[in-house]
């Protein structure tokens, strides 16, 4: 008798149970990690704080770590970048721009401004940075909790390869790596299709959904903050970080196949093809040419390019990538060890050229090779004349300025290679991925 009425008991409260669990499922699935801030006590939201402080202030030295020591909040201004950074709870406006409150030992409110994007010089692009306002003083009532840090940056002029994985993704990597993804990405100027296309990327900086703060409009308390992304140089990483140590990150987070180009059977060489400026007008004399010295050849159109997910794994199969200078060999990234970049050099663009894809090659293990072309390859000189300035003095041109530069070597050139001089340049990469 007195098992039987235990087992009522038992199965009697089931159903009760089960209606109480039900909400707190609704609450944990829907929600996440934002939990509403009349739920949690300070005490637990100062506790949730100190795991982070180290880790915040591996992002600032000398004098910065002290004053973030003694007073919870410091800016580390290098030469390209300016992140500042808050190891006391912080409150997230979101309802009209973003405004950061922190508070202050002074009655009196200070107001900082600053734009989040990694390349501070770069006066062309901040212009279309949305800039986050940082108010020391009075903070207003939070309506969520957060028990991890946040990190604000900018999307920027987002479409561009290079200046993706330069100014913002490896930036991201480099200030919040060391996080081990507990840190919630807030995007300004959020931009759906930069979300989506970095998606895997972002999801192992961190663990949580990025927020769009103009679609979100509230209040959030955080115990810490970081405002801007630290950068080192172009595609570059220095310090703790390498760009070894990067591009394992990337074979991970894509599952790349292909870790030296030794393992890759027949060769194989990934033309860039651009479409619009900078492009090759003989490109089928080219690709007949890869050929016939025994490449496999896959012709990228940017479409193809576009869709990062697919196209890492196609740039990892191939041994040799092709490209006149431009955006598209950011891809080098995802090149196995050993293989070889040949980059076409329009005139005018043989500094940036260097800068931009030949030295950050070196740095991942990669074979670099030049094809600098010569004047009657550019169709600068079909426009203009051999003897016009911006052919034979492209330095004149520079000296009016970046507008005028962009327009006339970024805009205006296209290459028409001399077959004889390239098939030179194709042998030596065939070389070096046969060794």
């Amino acid at each position: 008798m007195e098992k039987k009425c235990r087992r009522r008991l038992l199965f009697g409260a089931t159903p009760v149970t089960f209606f109480l669990v039900i909400p707190l499922l609704f609450v944990c699935f829907f929600v996440g990690n934002i939990i509403p801030f009349r739920h949690l006590s300070s005490p637990q939201a100062g506790e949730q704080q100190k795991p982070f402080d180290s880790l915040l202030a591996r992002l600032v030295r000398g004098r910065d770590r002290r004053n973030l020591e003694t007073t919870g909040f410091a800016c580390d201004n290098a030469e390209n970048s300016l992140v500042c950074i808050s190891n006391q709870p912080v409150i997230i406006d979101t309802r009209n721009n973003i405004t950061v409150h922190l508070s202050s030992a002074n009655s009196e409110q200070k107001e900082t401004n600053i734009k989040p994007y990694a390349l501070q010089k770069d006066k062309y692009l901040l212009q279309y940075i949305s800039p986050v306002k940082i108010l020391h003083g009075k903070k207003p009532v939070c309506q969520y909790n957060h028990d991890v840090p946040a990190v604000i940056f900018s999307s920027g002029i987002s479409g561009n390869l290079f200046h993706e994985f330069n100014d913002i993704i490896i930036p991201l990597y480099i200030t919040v790596n060391h996080f081990q993804s507990r840190v919630l990405l807030i995007l300004e100027d959020y931009n759906p299709s930069f979300v989506t296309k970095y998606s895997k990327i972002l999801s192992r900086l961190s663990r949580y959904p990025v927020m769009d703060p103009a679609s979100n409009r509230s209040l959030h308390c955080f115990p810490g903050l970081i405002v801007g992304l630290k950068y080192h140089d172009n595609l570059a990483l220095n310090g703790e970080y390498s760009m070894p140590i990067f591009r394992k990150f990337l074979e991970e987070t894509y599952d790349l196949k292909f870790k030296h180009v030794s393992q890759i059977k027949k060769p194989t060489i990934v033309l860039m093809s651009r479409e619009k400026t900078r492009m090759f007008l003989n490109e089928v004399n080219m690709v007949n040419v890869m050929k016939r010295l025994g490449f496999r050849v896959v012709v990228a159109r940017e479409d193809e390019a576009a869709d990062l997910d697919k196209f890492a794994d196609t740039v990892n199969s191939c041994g040799v990538l092709v490209g006149a200078h431009g955006a598209g060999l950011t891809n080098e990234l995802f090149l196995p060890a050993g293989a070889v970049v040949v980059q076409v050099e329009p005139l005018g663009l043989e500094w940036a050229s260097a800068r931009y894809y030949g030295d950050p090659a070196r740095a991942m293990g990669l074979h670099y090779l030049r094809y600098e072309i010569e004047p009657e390859e550019s169709s600068l000189a079909e426009m203009h004349g051999r003897d016009h300035s911006v052919v034979t003095d492209p330095e004149s041109v520079y000296a009016k300025g970046y507008r005028e530069v962009r327009a006339v070597y970024l805009q205006q050139q296209n290459v028409r290679v001399n077959i004889v001089r390239f098939r030179k340049i194709i042998f030596e990469a065939l070389l070096l991925v046969k060794t």
